[in-house]
């Protein structure tokens, strides 16, 4: 599955859980107004379901998860933000492959901190428990020039600053 359109600016902000996805893509949209797709949201119900269970996915959810991602970024005519986890190589090739020319922001934190910050939401579908099964499978992006890898515990203004250099 190969997406043909005119080069763009594709971006999805990636990592474990808690390590503020959502808000620095949610921010980078408002402040460049581009289309934000919140990439929890392309989860199918059993894979929420599952989740909230305490139980980690499986290829058998996560496969049609990317594929939907990448087809709701293809949608998109113009430069588009995204979320999503991506925490294995091969997840990142499959959006590589799917959307030629799309970029990665690698938001990184410690473990600790990012179970304290799933503890402290309310309301998520994603229980803290489970981030230790997102260390585990979180594979290394140091070698991936396609990713911008930060800190995730900057100030939202740092983080949006670092993306403004690198996609002006």
């Amino acid at each position: 599955m190969v997406f043909e359109s005119p080069p763009r600016a594709m971006v999805v902000v990636m990592g474990v859980a808690g390590c503020g996805k959502s808000s620095l893509a949610l921010a980078w949209a408002a402040q460049r107004a581009w289309p934000f797709i919140e990439g929890d949201a392309l989860h199918s119900a059993a894979a929420r379901a599952r989740m909230a269970a305490g139980r980690a996915l499986d290829e058998r959810h996560r496969g049609p998860w990317l594929r939907r991602l990448a087809r709701a970024m293809a949608d998109v005519p113009g430069p588009v933000v995204a979320t999503a986890s991506l925490l294995r190589r091969r997840h990142r090739a499959l959006l590589r492959a799917a959307l030629p020319g799309v970029a990665f922001v690698h938001l990184q934190l410690p473990q600790a901190v990012a179970t304290a910050r799933c503890a402290a939401r309310l309301g998520h579908f994603f229980p803290a428990a489970l981030v230790a099964s997102q260390f585990t499978s979180l594979e290394p992006t140091d070698d991936e020039p396609d990713v911008l890898a930060l800190d995730a515990q900057a100030p939202l203004a740092t983080l949006l600053h670092c993306m403004a250099l690198r996609w002006p």
